[in-house]
C-alpha cells in the first residue's frame, strides 16, 4: 500500500479514517451524523463504510420508534 494518502485503492475509499479530521468531517456530513456519533458507530462495527451506514440506519430507525 502506498504511503501517499492521495493514492488510495478502492478498499481505502470504503474505510472511515477517524484520525484524519477532514475525513471525519466528510464522512459525518455524508452520513448525516455528528463526529461523535460516527466514532461510536465505528467503535461498534469497524471502519467499513457500508457496515457503519447500515448500523446508523438501524440505530436511527430504532430511536424513531415511540412506545
Amino acid at each position: 500500500m502506498s504511503d501517499n494518502k492521495y493514492q488510495v485503492g478502492d478498499q481505502d475509499r470504503r474505510r472511515i479514517n477517524l484520525t484524519d479530521e477532514q475525513a471525519l468531517h466528510d464522512w459525518s456530513k455524508a452520513l448525516h451524523v455528528s463526529p461523535d456519533e460516527l466514532r461510536r458507530a465505528v467503535a461498534q462495527v469497524g471502519d467499513d463504510a457500508d457496515r457503519v451506514s447500515e448500523y446508523l440506519k438501524e440505530a436511527h430507525a430504532a430511536s424513531d420508534i415511540k412506545p
